[in-house]
């Protein structure tokens, strides 16, 4: 946690206290696109482009809601290996058929029958990071739509949505952003903005949300068109400082200095002769090194209760 965070909590509880209701019309109503603009020149987005989410879950399926699968082009297509949670709500949803294949072979899996690939930029138990323009492309050519999900190299790896052309991206700022839980976020390729009409919505939404008006909603233009109900206000406060200390230093800086540790831990690994799934060339490897020698999930307790911060993942170490 950023020691500026406890007085951004601080502030928070403040204004609750001192303003009350008062503070929806103060800047409470407008953080989940304020603190997105915050965190949209980090991945290369144009302003009012991002929206602050609980997770990444309910970014996607704010995404998928925007679509009607309808005859053949019903498959959602990514990789085994990414994140459980994403495949976990696919998985559930009515006339979609989930296509999961190993990561080297995601690319040759999507076709015309693909409605969506929502994708992991980096793949979170090996610390893979994967090729999003070759992605992109091939997913472009038969009429796909992206999601990508940056969760793993936002903040950490330099990268241009507006560049590699992503549909969608989505991620959160509890990892290298340093913005704690709560705070996914969810940015849309401009020209889609105005033309999504999200089925998972709320009064957020609303051209006028104030007017308490019954449906149908009147979607607003804009990216407040792509939120539902009230926003989680505390965890926004609470991301607003590591932001803004990314911002400041820079990603291409934190990436420099987050390859050389990467590099060091890779050697000694390697030195010992223990597995690791993380890959050697720094240009596919993010900001983890995993190795799995054996016991390693004792070993891990045994070095968090030595106050050594890791982290175990099955297969992975």
């Amino acid at each position: 946690m950023p020691r500026g965070t406890a007085a951004n909590l601080a502030q928070y509880a403040e204004t609750w206290a001192t303003r009350g209701v008062r503070a929806w019309e103060e800047g409470w109503w407008d953080m989940p696109v304020s603190v997105g603009n915050q965190l949209a020149p980090i991945i290369g987005a144009p302003p009012n482009t991002v929206t602050m989410h609980q997770n990444v879950t309910i970014a996607e399926a704010v995404i998928l809601s925007c679509f009607d699968p309808t005859g053949n082009r019903n498959r959602i297509v990514c990789e085994r290996e990414n994140f459980p949670s994403v495949m976990y709500f696919y998985a559930q949803q009515h006339g979609l058929e989930l296509v999961t294949v190993p990561y080297e072979k995601l690319v040759d899996a999507i076709d015309e029958r693909t409605l969506l690939v929502p994708t992991s930029h980096v793949l979170f138990k090996s610390s893979y990071l994967q090729d999003a323009r070759a992605i992109t492309e091939k997913a472009h050519q038969v009429g796909a739509r992206v999601v990508l999900d940056c969760f793993q190299s936002a903040g950490v790896v330099p990268f241009n949505v507006t560049d590699l052309g992503v549909d969608f991206a989505v991620g959160g700022c509890l990892k290298w952003l340093c913005g704690g839980p709560g705070n996914g976020w969810l940015y849309v390729r401009p020209d889609l903005i105005d033309t999504l009409e999200p089925r998972f919505t709320g009064w957020m939404a609303h051209e006028k949300p104030f007017a308490f008006a019954e449906p149908p909603i009147r979607y607003t233009p804009g990216p407040m068109r792509f939120l539902n109900g009230t926003p989680q206000i505390p965890a926004l406060y609470a991301a607003m400082e590591g932001l803004r200390i990314v911002n400041e230093v820079g990603v291409a800086n934190i990436r420099a200095h987050s390859a050389a540790l990467t590099s060091h831990l890779m050697e000694k690994v390697l030195e010992l002769g223990w597995p690791s799934l993380t890959p050697r060339d720094i240009n596919r490897r993010a900001g983890t090194v995993c190795t799995n020698p054996a016991d390693s999930e004792a070993i891990s307790r045994e070095l968090l209760s030595n106050n050594f911060i890791i982290d175990w993942r099955p297969e992975a170490g």
